[in-house]
């Protein structure tokens, strides 16, 4: 039998591989590199216009965004709504000024000319106020669920000793999981101006939950092997719990992520922030519960928090 136990030191080693970077890039100033502090807000996080248009025949959202960027808007985000309805959002739009028509009129003029004849439109203004309430909810929102989290494995697992590690344990690998997409995130956006938007909001929740949802599949698998032979070392008892649950853990994934490259591929791009962070999630979410979660376990058993990077370097006797 593998033995994965013995080497969950240098796990907890490529987290922080993975993890540092991320950190150092969202408290990094502005200056470093080519974006701002932190993550690149879209125009659902800051001020910005929305655009509601109705075209009399149904148009393709690609010919309106190919429109907009040649307009000087390749931010603005397409939107289908309905056959022949689209809303577009972008940066806040000029108002007239001297002989010069509104940006919005320039605009609309552009999408009657290269698109199709329009019925009607509208403008709003984004307001910022919103997207800080929808980010300090979603904030408020893991903390709460992460506190039911704990509770329900706690008692859930109730017949194996020490029951309420195996809650914080998935706790921590949840927190382990959010930092990671929220740091590449972070690194995407100083490099490759890749913007976060409201869909990214979803997009972290989905992690989360799939992030729980695969740690108590091992977890469950533990809970039924320490069950069976109490009197076994809790690292056997992983270790072989882990050994049966990888290959489910891999199949289930795999598949998953098959969906979404395919969905990334010939999706639209108004979600694709949102596959690309449940894609990111899937990856990391498999990773964590079997190398992190699992092994969080192993390691507070045995008291090794002080010497975890030290482990990396050799093999332990268990």
């Amino acid at each position: 039998m593998y033995n994965i136990v013995g080497k969950r030191g240098w796990y907890f080693v490529f987290s922080a591989l993975l993890i540092i970077p991320g950190l150092l890039s969202m408290i990094a100033p502005p200056g470093w590199a080519s974006g701002g502090s932190g993550l690149r807000p879209g125009i659902d996080f800051t001020s910005g216009s929305v655009l509601n248009v109705a075209f009399v025949e149904p148009v393709q959202t690609a010919d309106v965004r190919s429109l907009m960027a040649a307009q000087g808007h390749p931010e603005a985000l397409v939107q289908a709504v309905g056959n022949n309805s689209v809303l577009i959002r972008t940066r806040v739009l000029e108002e007239a000024s001297g002989n010069q028509v509104s940006e919005r009129q320039r605009l609309q003029d552009a999408l009657e000319e290269d698109v199709g004849a329009i019925i009607a439109s509208g403008v709003d203004t984004v307001s910022p106020i919103v997207a800080e309430e929808t980010v300090r909810n979603t904030f408020l929102a893991l903390m709460v669920a992460s506190v039911f989290i704990l509770i329900y494995i706690w008692y859930a697992f109730r017949r194996v000793p020490r029951a309420y590690r195996y809650g914080v344990a998935a706790v921590v690998t949840l927190a382990h999981d959010t930092l990671i997409v929220l740091g590449v995130f972070s690194i995407l956006g100083r490099f490759l101006g890749m913007e976060v938007n409201s869909m990214f909001i979803v997009g972290i929740l989905t992690v989360a939950g799939y992030s729980v949802n695969d740690t108590i599949v091992v977890f469950d698998r533990i809970r039924e092997n320490a069950i069976r032979v109490p009197d076994r070392a809790l690292q056997d008892t992983v270790n072989l719990s882990v050994v049966e649950s990888f290959g489910r853990s891999i199949n289930t994934s795999f598949t998953t992520l098959m969906v979404l490259l395919a969905m990334l591929l010939i999706g639209g791009e108004s979600i694709r922030e949102l596959l690309l962070v449940v894609a990111i999630g899937v990856v990391v979410g498999t990773y964590s519960s079997i190398f992190i979660a699992a092994q969080f376990l192993v390691i507070w058993d045995r008291r090794e928090f002080g010497r975890i990077f030290s482990l990396g370097r050799r093999q332990s006797a268990a």
